[in-house]
């Protein structure tokens, strides 16, 4: 017996085989986390390009006969993700403001006691976009008028190609966002 042992353990006949096997599945995890990744740079990559041309198609005021501004602008980020980005699973948001400064900016109000720097209800506020209470964020909701300032923040959850990464790795989508501020030109 021990004499056939030492003849299969001096043999080198698959071994190959064995070392692949065992070094195939890490191999293969590497590379499809690889070509994962690479997809969700060219998303993001992709979700910049189509928020830079909506905000420069949206500035211009112009609206192609037989559809909305907004539509025209829903089929300009289409067209710049090249399907590669569900635009009916995206968001996208805008929101006008009178000038840059106030980009992300709270409404403004009186402090009254307890003087903690917060708005609580009951100050009194300027009522700055219009929908009748006090905002965190002074933007109203929409494309604007002309000379307004515009910001367009695009957001979409991107989903793992891999399924099998979500059971093992509990990998959650992962949200692209981003923005871009512009003027509205005089139309």
């Amino acid at each position: 017996m021990r004499k056939l042992l030492d003849h299969f353990r001096r043999r080198q006949d698959g071994a190959t085989a064995v070392e692949f096997t065992l070094v195939a599945p890490l191999f293969f995890m590497v590379m499809w986390g690889t070509v994962e990744v690479a997809m969700l740079g060219l998303g993001s990559t992709l979700l910049e390009g189509a928020v830079r041309e909506a905000g420069r198609v949206g500035i211009t005021g112009y609206t192609p006969s037989g559809t909305s501004r907004e539509q025209h602008i829903k089929d300009t980020i289409k067209k710049y993700t090249i399907n590669f980005i569900d635009v009916d699973k995206l968001k996208i948001d805008t929101k006008a403001y009178t000038s840059f400064g106030g980009v992300g900016q709270p409404e403004a109000f009186v402090d009254k006691f307890p003087f903690n720097g917060k708005y609580d209800a009951g100050e009194s506020f300027t009522d700055t976009n219009g929908n009748g209470k006090w905002d965190a964020d002074q933007g109203k909701s929409g494309l604007g008028d002309p000379g307004s300032v515009v910001v367009y923040t695009l957001s979409y959850d991107w989903e793992w190609f891999a399924g099998y990464a979500k059971e093992i790795f509990g990998v959650t989508p992962v949200t692209l966002k981003s923005s871009v501020a512009v003027r509205n030109e005089p139309y």
